[in-house]
């Protein structure tokens, strides 16, 4: 027994809702009619202009010009640079703070090179210039410190390779 699919529809009675008509996939634009409703509001549009950072609050600056002081304790060089490249653009004082910590890594990785030659050469007599480090921790807490206050901070044996 085969079933007709098509039923009979009932006449449309003036007040009901009409079933939906087939028609084009939703989203698809009717001619003749806008998606949009009301004027266009202006504004900014995408690409006009070039990109304007958000400037970092007063605290916010501290707590990442303290991050780049104290970052290198667990990742070197890596935290100061992070922070530089990424925020240079938001916070004058940022940027000079972790170009600083920066500086003073890369001169602390030089200085650590150095220690090591110096212990082999020396057949590890040489060794004692490792307790020149302690000093880099120091130095390292004194510009944490300086910075939570929000002053800057500039280490006494630092190479400036950043400008």
């Amino acid at each position: 027994m085969s079933e007709n699919s098509q039923q009979p529809q009932p006449p449309q009675q003036p007040g009901q809702p009409s079933q939906p008509q087939p028609g084009p996939a939703y989203g698809t634009p009717q001619p003749g009619s806008s998606p949009y409703q009301g004027q266009p509001q202006p504004g900014p549009a995408y690409g006009n202009g070039p990109y304007q950072p958000q400037p970092l609050t007063p605290s916010d600056e501290r707590m990442w010009a303290v991050f780049a002081q104290v970052g290198p304790f667990l990742i070197t060089f890596i935290a100061p640079l992070v922070i530089w490249l990424v925020l240079k653009d938001r916070s004058r004082f940022v940027e000079q703070e972790a170009k600083e910590s920066l500086n003073f890594q890369i001169t602390v990785i030089i200085a650590h090179i150095a220690a090591a030659i110096i212990s082999a050469v020396t057949f590890g007599i040489g060794a004692i210039v490792y307790l020149a480090f302690i000093a880099v921790v120091v130095f390292q807490i004194l510009a944490a410190v300086a910075n939570g206050r929000g002053e800057p901070y500039r280490y006494p044996v630092n190479i400036r390779f950043i400008k």
